[in-house]
């Protein structure tokens, strides 16, 4: 199911930056010449279909893939414009790095820039943990959304 989120009641996160900060982490908007590193990293970590939304996501201009990172080394990415115009995702964190924030500092990152782009609302498609999208950021599922935008797309053994 897809979910919609109000752009306009989002707010910047200061805690949330201040978290971030402490722990080491940079979240930041991909740059051109590490398409190659966050491609075979998203791919490694969460399958070939991401790695394909997240290539879509790295060539627009600017990029609206962001990326997490600690000590130089990524641990965390998050698209939207990828799928499909107003879309927020793919999204992944590292599994050795959940359960600091991260995912949530990459949502709210993006979710802020499609503000800035202009967008009243963001889509959250085929949605995972509904409950985390709810409670971060005021998520509501959008009726009959499923099976959405990818109920056309082709089956790739990852």
């Amino acid at each position: 199911m897809d979910y919609l989120v109000n752009l306009s009641l989002l707010r910047p996160k200061p805690d949330l930056d201040q978290r971030m900060d402490a722990a080491g982490v940079t979240i930041r908007r991909a740059l051109a010449p590490e398409f190659e590193l966050v491609i075979a990293w998203v791919r490694e970590k969460f399958g070939s279909g991401w790695a394909g939304e997240t290539a879509v996501a790295l060539t627009r201009q600017p990029p609206t893939c962001l990326l997490a990172t600690r000590d130089g080394k990524l641990i965390g990415f998050a698209c939207h414009e990828a799928i499909a115009r107003g879309f927020f995702g793919p999204t992944g964190v590292d599994e050795a790095a959940r359960g600091e924030g991260i995912g949530h500092a990459l949502l709210l990152a993006s979710l802020l820039d499609l503000k800035t782009m202009g967008y009243a609302y963001a889509i959250i498609g085929d949605v995972g943990p509904s409950a985390f999208y709810e409670r971060t950021v005021g998520a509501m599922p959008i009726p009959n959304s499923a099976p959405g935008i990818y109920a056309g797309m082709l089956k790739i053994d990852d």
